[in-house]
């Protein structure tokens, strides 16, 4: 991931970028889910707890 000089590839920069979106986007979902059906947490395999400390991960404006 890193060059011999310890600065990122832009390759890799982009790989980070895009896994923090998906992150972002799969949170922004999940509370999307919890508050909309939340009998659908259930089946995705999460407890409400694991649920809230997800959702605790998104920036303050989105939660």
């Amino acid at each position: 991931m890193r060059s011999r000089r310890g600065r990122f590839s832009l390759a890799a920069l982009r790989s980070l970028i895009a896994e923090r979106r998906k992150q972002a986007y799969f949170r922004f979902e999940l509370k999307r889910m919890a508050t909309d059906n939340p009998h659908l947490i259930d089946d995705i395999g999460l407890t409400r707890k694991e649920v809230e400390a997800e959702i605790a991960k998104l920036p303050f404006w989105q939660r």
